[in-house]
């Protein structure tokens, strides 16, 4: 930039009492030419030519302020949001001459998490770097840290937290499990931000500050995902995704994404379909999203053709739950026949329950010395998995595998596993089986035997399971088993089957916990067919 362009900018600035900015090409030519009042400029619409997480946008603003301030949280935020090589400010001195300047460019994804550098100098003469060089230095620069970041084909993510009254350590830990899901779900996460707030923002859930601050740092980041540990309103997710440019899910969402990429059965897939459905359902209004809108015509609340459109997918939406909830419960029809079956026999029924990756299959599999899927990952199991489990003294019963629950289980997908859900009904003891080393794992309890009262299910009999005992420290010793009358197992070194075995055999047997086990007939486990 030339002292000549300076003092022509400072001067019509002085002039008119507005902000006076040029829009500079890489080869110096002025591009855009914007008035702004005195306080502020208003950029135009400067298109994607060139825009990206390595290249700039190759073009530099340079513009007056006229109250001796320094460069903005709007300048800086332009500079980040529209990859602007880099941001000039001068100062328009009374006399219309041109004053001190400041300079900011963006900086690559750094150790200290700086967004930018800003350098001052005393004058505009000073201004004697060689921008050309400085740029593509810089873009080298931000292209190492773009491929250094690159790690499968996985969407990135930025989880966002918020703690209303309930203290950092709370929000975090529910962070870390929102990142176990995120996993999960195959998405990386580039990092983790929690919000404290007295009350949630009606329109952003987190205040407005924080999210440009979440955009700012997702371009330096390459994210291009936001993930929300809180469930978002239709109307919150909407204003969100047109204030970021990126995609936004909540956590059900990324629940709900789980379940349908580890959904085997029919069944399963069409539960979780059900889920989505419902989900969707509130969220077809004019405006969701940007394929929507275009679909839509004109006009206030989406009169026009686009009402049709929007009315049809409404309709479309509730046809297709009905049809999902008939075949549902078809097939629960056809459980109610089999589980009337087993009643007949007189086999007790064994359920085991737990929070979601506590070990439930790996316990299944050691129990029956059987194959059921069972990875280190969130609901690893969705579809019910019965086997047939032999007692001392020749007994026998139902041992059945059911999906892993996490704390605030979307209600979509408990309705939409409702035939699934009903095997525990017949349970004649529940086994509910806890990681013994998570340190969450007392709210992991209280969020299962909330679940399991909301179910109706709190009067059936439970043993607890503290399971992966091969996981405690030594000094954690039995990790409380004895105090929380929990049998200690080890899914993987068989430690305290005997001990599980008879406990279960007193409650189903000994005990007459129920009149179906008393018709049964009456060691270690063996799988039976």
């Amino acid at each position: 930039m030339s002292p000549e362009l300076a003092r022509h900018l400072t001067e019509i600035s002085r002039e008119t009492g507005r902000q006076i900015g040029v829009l500079l090409t890489r080869k110096g030519e002025v591009e855009h030419v914007i008035v702004g009042d005195a306080h502020k400029l208003l950029l135009p619409d400067v298109g994607r030519a060139r825009a990206g997480q390595v290249r700039l946008r190759g073009l530099r603003l340079v513009h007056t302020h006229l109250r001796g301030e320094t460069l903005t949280k709007d300048d800086l935020t332009d500079l980040a949001l529209l990859r602007l090589d880099l941001v000039c400010e001068i100062q328009a001195l009374d006399n219309g001459l041109p004053g001190a300047a400041q300079v900011a460019h963006l900086l690559p994804e750094n150790p200290e998490g700086e967004l930018w550098r800003i350098t001052d100098y005393p004058s505009v003469h000073e201004l004697d770097f060689d921008f050309g060089a400085e740029i593509r230095a810089l873009e080298e620069q931000l292209a190492g840290a773009a491929r250094a970041r690159v790690v499968g084909d996985g969407e990135k993510a930025i989880l966002v937290g918020l703690s209303v009254g309930r203290g950092r350590a709370t929000a975090e830990s529910s962070l870390a499990e929102l990142a176990e899901l995120a996993n999960t779900a195959g998405v990386q996460v580039l990092e983790s931000i929690v919000q404290l707030r007295r009350e949630h923002d009606p329109k952003y859930l987190i205040g407005k500050g924080k999210l440009e601050e979440i955009v700012l740092k997702s371009m330096q980041l390459g994210a291009d995902l936001i993930v929300f540990d809180k469930d978002l309103s239709p109307s919150q997710a909407r204003h969100i995704a047109k204030e970021t440019s990126l995609k936004v899910l909540d956590r059900t969402q990324l629940i709900l994404d789980i379940f349908a990429q580890r959904a085997q059965s029919a069944e399963g897939k069409l539960q979780v379909e059900l889920a989505q459905t419902r989900y969707l359902m509130p969220r077809l209004t004019a405006g969701t999203d940007a394929g929507l809108s275009r679909l839509m015509g004109g006009g206030v609340g989406g009169r026009g053709p686009g009402e049709t459109k929007l009315e049809m997918d409404r309709r479309r939406a509730r046809d297709r739950i009905t049809f999902l909830e008939k075949k549902i419960e078809a097939l629960s029809s056809s459980r109610a026949v089999r589980r009337k079956e087993r009643n007949r026999r007189g086999i007790p029924v064994v359920s085991i329950v737990g929070y979601t990756n506590a070990g439930k299959s790996t316990l299944l599999n050691a129990l029956t010395r059987s194959e059921v899927l069972a990875e280190d990952k969130l609901f690893a199991t969705l579809d019910p998995t019965s086997r047939r489990l032999r007692f001392p003294r020749d007994r026998e019963v139902i041992i059945t595998d059911t999906v892993g629950f996490i704390r605030d289980l979307p209600k979509d997908l408990v309705a939409a596993f409702r035939a699934t859900l009903e095997e525990l009904e017949d349970a004649d003891l529940l086994l509910h089986v806890v990681d013994v080393a998570d340190p969450e794992r007392d709210e992991h309890i209280a969020a299962v035997d909330r679940i399991l009262e909301s179910l109706g299910l709190a009067q059936t009999p439970k043993l607890l399971v503290f399971n992966k005992a091969d996981k405690l420290a030594p000094e954690a010793k039995d990790g409380g088993a004895k105090v929380n009358d929990a049998i200690l197992t080890s899914a993987i070194t068989r430690r305290g089957f005997d001990d599980l075995l008879e406990k279960a055999d007193a409650l189903l047997w000994s005990e007459g916990a129920t009149s179906r086990a008393s018709a049964a007939s009456g060691g270690l486990p063996a799988r039976i067919g």
